[in-house]
């Protein structure tokens, strides 16, 4: 392989590396915050964060993309002034568009308020809007670095965005709670302490990469190629438009997913004679206890589709298509080998995970429990369709995943009304409804895989192997969780010593049931270890 394609996918896990360490982080500092937010403060934080997901989705997530590609562009072809011209363009587009987006979030949070039935939901809003004009900015220089090539200051800067996020959400949060505790709008500080923290990191990830644009400037922006073409302001804008638009029309439904929910929960739950605080407090359960556990092993998923992607390209324009079947099986099967545990483990270990996590968090305890026993093998299929997703983007079919995500999003949202409108099963109606999504997008990218990229599914190792040892080491965790229970008195430490048995039980089942073949292992960091093993 070339020192340019070692680079290419070098860069690409590195970027994926620090997206892992980035939703690592997230769900670390999110368990104190929100153990001290309480379910209505999580209720309130959750919806406005799905707004402010559709925001930033139309605004400015498309950007550090949308740069990346046209700046590399224009190096290949050694337009300079090209490039900088579009960084430029750039950068006016994100003021315009952040500037937009804040002023909506900000002078509309009232409306906002009352259309989603959440009394408090306007004082998060407001500290998230100005959010959305840093993120805008910030798109823009990660692009530019991208387009270079250099994954580095956008992987160091979405680190440092979260820790700076972590510590100020926990403190803001904690003092927000402490000032106006026992107010009619202790939820709402509380919720808008955690967004201040989003605030923060944004903002100091700005300045940081601001100044590596700055020192770095010279070396990227000095070069001069007399017989280059000057592009025009228009003829860049409308490159720049046509490649933001596929990615917000992508982005958007799945962004939208979210807040459709929060939307359609708040108004259908009222209009049944529901009460406002328990609506937002279920709401907070279902969106903090539940999804945030739940996406946690999925993030691994979207950190390997993230640095598999660049090699499935690799192997595609170079007509490997064997190369790109191997990788299709390799990242898939790692993935359900992580995927398949995660969501037994969760199921079968649901009450003492949320006990010890949430320990504060006591009124809807029960709901938590329930949703993440019954609702944890969403991560399965939620796993399937990222990588399915990716998989069909490195081959070159990106508009399939968005129709693919159309559809089961209409069908979700008729669900939906139907369950909340006609029976009484509340927020469950969220669950069933949420696990439904990801099940009809894996149907359809798997089938669209076979179809399009002529890819055989292994479905005996990459599906039924792991099932099966999930299934083992299942029965191993409740049969030993029970035992100890009644003799240690110490929900950590049953815990701990049934985890740690549930993982050997699994990775020796995984090895005896040859999951995997010798040369597989040995592609897995370690794995020559376990093939050393094996033999003695």
């Amino acid at each position: 392989m070339s020192e340019k394609k070692k680079n290419l996918l070098l860069q690409g896990g590195i970027l994926a590396g620090a997206g892992l360490i980035t939703k690592i982080i997230g769900f670390a500092y999110r368990i104190p915050m929100s153990n001290m937010m309480g379910d209505q403060g999580n209720g309130l934080y959750s919806v406005a964060f799905g707004i402010y997901g559709i925001a930033l989705t139309i605004s400015s997530y498309s950007l550090p993309l949308a740069v990346s590609k046209m700046v590399s562009a224009r190096i290949a072809k050694a337009e300079y002034q090209n490039m900088i011209k579009v960084v430029a363009n750039a950068l006016v587009y994100a003021l315009i568009a952040g500037l937009f987006a804040m002023n909506v979030l900000f002078f509309g949070a009232g409306v906002l308020e009352k259309m989603y039935h959440k009394t408090g939901l306007a004082l998060p809003l407001r500290v998230l809007a100005p959010t959305t004009f840093v993120v805008a900015l910030l798109g823009v220089f990660r692009g530019f670095f991208q387009g270079h090539g250099d994954m580095v200051p956008t992987s160091l800067s979405q680190i440092l965005e979260q820790i700076v996020n972590a510590v100020i959400s926990v403190f803001a949060t904690w003092w927000f709670t402490k000032l106006y505790a026992g107010g009619d709008l202790e939820a709402a500080f509380g919720a808008a302490g955690g967004t201040l923290g989003t605030l923060a990191g944004a903002l100091s990830a700005l300045l940081f990469i601001l100044f590596l644009f700055i020192a770095a400037r010279k070396r990227y922006m000095t070069k001069f190629n007399p017989d280059e073409k000057l592009e025009t302001s228009e003829q860049i804008y409308k490159a720049l438009f046509l490649t933001i638009i596929p990615i917000i029309l992508s982005q958007t439904i799945y962004q939208i997913g979210y807040t459709i929910d929060d939307l359609m929960f708040g108004s259908l739950m009222e209009m049944r004679g529901y009460k406002e605080e328990l609506a937002t407090s279920l709401q907070g359960v279902f969106n903090t206890q539940y999804n945030q556990l739940v996406n946690l092993p999925v993030a691994i998923a979207t950190a390997m589709a993230s640095s598999t992607l660049p090699s499935i390209v690799l192997s595609r324009l170079q007509n490997d298509t064997r190369g790109v079947h191997q990788k299709i099986t390799q990242v898939i099967k790692v993935n359900m080998v992580i995927a398949f545990p995660s969501a037994v483990g969760l199921a079968v270990l649901s009450e003492p995970i949320i006990q010890m996590l949430f320990p504060r968090l006591t009124t809807y305890r029960q709901y938590a429990i329930m949703l993440l026993a019954t609702g944890s093998s969403a991560v399965v299929f939620y796993a399937l369709s990222t990588l399915t997703t990716s998989v069909l983007q490195g081959s070159n079919y990106m508009r399939l995943p968005v129709i693919h995500s159309a559809v089961s999003l209409g069908i979700h949202v008729v669900l939906l009304a139907i369950l909340l409108l006609f029976t009484d099963l509340g927020v469950y109606a969220l669950l069933i409804c949420n696990g439904i999504f990801p099940v009809i997008v894996s149907v359809l990218n798997c089938r669209s895989i076979t179809q399009k990229v002529g890819y055989k599914w292994e479905y005996r190792n990459t599906f039924i192997k792991p099932m099966i040892a999930s299934a083992a080491m299942g029965i191993v965790a409740f049969a030993m969780y029970h035992v100890l229970n009644q003799a240690i008195a110490n929900v950590y430490i049953v815990s701990a010593i049934t985890i740690t048995a549930s993982i050997i039980v699994y990775g020796v089942m995984i090895l005896q049931i040859n999951c995997f073949s010798e040369d597989e292992l040995r592609a897995i960091p370690g794995g020559s270890r376990l093939v050393h093993l094996i033999h003695n």
